[in-house]
């Protein structure tokens, strides 16, 4: 196994000042060291991870970091800024800056020296030997670890925080899969926590790393799980059993979440874990004192589990937000097979022309040199892509209700709502109703020796048949024909009532780039084409989605062109890669615009939004790939018009953020301005600054 970092991989004077420059600095030591295969290739997809979320962190720290194609082995390299850098961290720039490529098969060996390395960022002893390494190699070894690492006891020294307390034992913190401590005379609060990230490489173990150092101050047991890509050793029930309570730290999924049922629970997003892990402590500590628990406890097999009506009572408002997560569940599992069928069809029809759909079956008839077997070959695998789309939509909206166990029965269901043509309405009713059977099912208390049998056969067994019956005999036809009857309604769409929808399409698009609001109007627009021939209605809705999503990173691009003084430094740097990303559809360019300045970015990109679909589809364009943005410009009917709608909204929000902003920067006295320099990403007068970073 090669070396994590060498020092080749180490720059102690790191040159660049934004975090892009930083990014493709390292990477050309990567790309040197045979690390990297493709220099833009890898820094896409380290941006498309920063936009998810900032990886600045407090401290001082900057950590980007991806999984890609363009990575040879897991590697790290090591940048220190003078200039420091601004990674959106809430505490300002980095000096220390990690950049940390795996591969997207990256083995667990590696990924555990990475995991290992963000848990040692929490440790400012650490960090202060980095920061006074004045060699690579020194440097090198010291993150490799074939230095001594620094002793957690030295945060105990006294002065180091102008604290008067004495010193306190720490707490032990044990190990996921451990056994708790036998209690003493005066047993200490327990917790047990999980932590998760998308990537699971880094801010899933510094989260661990920072309630775990927060519990030894404290006087608390603490034991974390921490669910990464190296996997996670799961908590021994024991452990669980004898928890006081529950943190989870997490922005994907907890698995095999309901062996924490029945206990008091903090549940906040990752960053959380890591920026104010003595708070969480203090607030479950005082639900514990209340005695108030997350659910009724859970048994082996699932007994007990609320149902969502009783979810939706013991939370209040709360209901419509976990429904709104069991949603979004299904379609993101769903958007890939969108994107690959739709991409695959529509590549076929320019290629071979319409009249591909109706070409013979490939595996009777296939002739390597003519055109239109190709075409026909690419035309039936998205076909066959597209045949899941309704089923994973329904599956995974049960599987987000009642994890494994709604699988079945939601993938059942969504077949049935193919076969009866119920569509893509269809599929989200069986999806909710596979969910709530089986969370209905668990309800119910079963003899021990039936437990182990539950979610493999009987389960699946009740669950399947109910949600079955329903859909084939009670609520199948009645949502068949609203179906049939919505895709009337939208083939009948003209004038007035066409530009309407698009004007709200194009809102929501706008509203929040990427969020919820812009899926829901997304699957909306994708389940309209997703059959074997989509109407005329689906597919001019189709074409002024993608529109109007392309229009917040364009807008964001030609306004730091137009008007550069209005924005910062960084937010210039970010303009330049929002003409790609907008240009490819992909809506999240412009979340750093929004997150500097949210009261003035998304207004202008939802008017901007909103002008460009209803030119869309005041000009009848149509669009029969899901994805693709200018690049797929072939496919469109009327193209030249749709290209005019896309630029009539990208110059109308352009300008209005431009005159926004401007009308900001006149409104604010002069000295302050002067004060503030080209760092106000924030608002005018007394707004909260926002990192212009996400």
């Amino acid at each position: 196994m090669s070396e994590l970092i060498t020092a080749d991989l180490v720059d102690l004077d790191l040159s660049a000042d934004t975090k892009e420059a930083a990014a493709r600095s390292l990477a050309e030591r990567m790309v040197a060291a045979g690390r990297v295969t493709d220099l833009d290739g890898f820094l896409a997809d380290v941006a498309a991870r920063e936009a998810q979320m900032p990886t600045g962190l407090d401290g001082g720290i900057g950590i980007p970091h991806c999984r890609s194609e363009h990575v040879t082995e897991p590697t790290l390299a090591f940048g220190r800024s003078a200039a420091r850098i601004d990674f959106g961290a809430p505490d300002g720039p980095a000096d220390l800056i990690f950049l940390i490529a795996a591969p997207a098969g990256a083995d667990s060996d590696h990924l555990t020296i990475l995991s290992s390395l963000a848990r040692q960022l929490m440790n400012a002893e650490f960090t202060g030997a980095l920061r006074s390494a004045d060699d690579p190699r020194q440097a090198a070894a010291l993150i490799r670890g074939d230095q001594p690492e620094p002793s957690a006891a030295a945060e105990a020294e006294p002065g180091d925080t102008g604290d008067a307390a004495e010193p306190t034992a720490p707490a032990p913190v044990a190990a996921a899969g451990a056994e708790p401590a036998a209690p003493a005379a005066s047993a200490p609060f327990r917790i047990v926590a999980v932590t998760s990230c998308p990537t699971g490489i880094a801010h899933t173990y510094m989260a661990a790393e920072s309630l775990e150092n927060a519990a030894r101050e404290a006087g608390i047991e603490l034991v974390v799980e921490t669910q990464g890509s190296a996997g996670f050793d799961r908590l021994a029930p024991t452990t669980i059993a004898a928890a006081d309570a529950v943190i989870f730290a997490h922005d994907v999924e907890v698995r095999d979440k309901e062996r924490f049922a029945g206990k008091p629970t903090v549940d906040v997003g990752v960053k959380a874990g890591i920026s104010r892990p003595a708070e969480l402590i203090a607030e479950v500590r005082e639900k514990a004192a209340r005695g108030e628990i997350s659910a009724p406890a859970a048994s082996s097999a699932g007994a007990d589990r609320p149902s969502p009506m009783d979810a939706a009572g013991e939370h209040g408002d709360r209901f419509g937000t976990r429904l709104r997560k069991w949603l979004m569940t299904g379609v993101s599992y769903m958007v890939p097979f969108v994107a690959a069928g739709g991409l695959l069809i529509a590549l076929a029809f320019a290629i071979g022309g319409y009249e591909i759909a109706s070409a013979k079956s490939v595996a009777d008839h296939f002739v390597w040199t003519e055109q239109d077997s190709w075409a026909a070959l690419l035309f039936q695998i998205g076909g066959a892509a597209f045949t899941f789309l309704v089923p994973v939509l329904a599956g995974y909206i049960a599987y987000g209700m009642a994890d494994r166990p709604g699988l079945v029965p939601g993938f059942v269901g969504g077949y049935i709502a193919t076969t009866i043509k119920a569509g893509f309405l269809g599929g989200l009713v069986a999806g909710l109703i596979a969910g709530a059977v089986v969370m209905g099912i668990q309800r119910f208390k079963v003899p021990a020796p039936l437990r182990g049998i539950m979610p493999v056969v009987v389960i699946p067994l009740i669950s399947s048949a109910i949600v079955g019956f329903l859909m084939f005999v009670v609520i199948g036809k009645p949502i068949a024909s609203a179906q049939s009857a919505m895709t009337d309604w939208l083939n009948g769409l003209s004038g007035t009532n066409a530009i309407i929808l698009g004007v709200i399409l194009g809102l929501m698009m706008c509203f929040d780039l990427g969020g919820p609001v812009n899926k829901v109007a997304y699957a909306f627009a994708t389940g309209g084409i997703a059959v074997s021939d989509p109407s005329t209605g689906s597919l001019k809705i189709m074409a002024a989605v993608m529109a109007a999503g392309m229009v917040p990173p364009l807008a964001m691009a030609l306004a730091t062109n137009v008007r550069g003084q209005l924005f910062t430094k960084t937010e210039r740097e970010n303009g330049k890669a929002a003409w790609v990303l907008g240009a490819s559809f992909i809506s999240e360019g412009a979340i750093p615009f929004a997150a500097a300045d949210p009261l003035r970015v998304i207004p202008s990109s939802m008017v901007g939004g909103a002008v460009t679909g209803a030119l869309s589809m005041a000009f009848d364009c149509t669009l029969r790939a899901p994805h693709g943005g200018i690049f797929v410009v072939p496919l469109i009917g009327q193209p030249f018009l749709y290209l005019l709608a896309i630029a009539a909204g990208t110059a109308v929000s352009a300008g209005l953020v431009i005159v926004l902003k401007g009308m900001r920067k006149t409104a604010r006295p002069e000295a302050a301005a002067v004060a503030d320099g080209e760092a106000a990403a924030g608002g005018a007068g007394g707004e909260a600054k926002v990192p212009a970073t996400v």
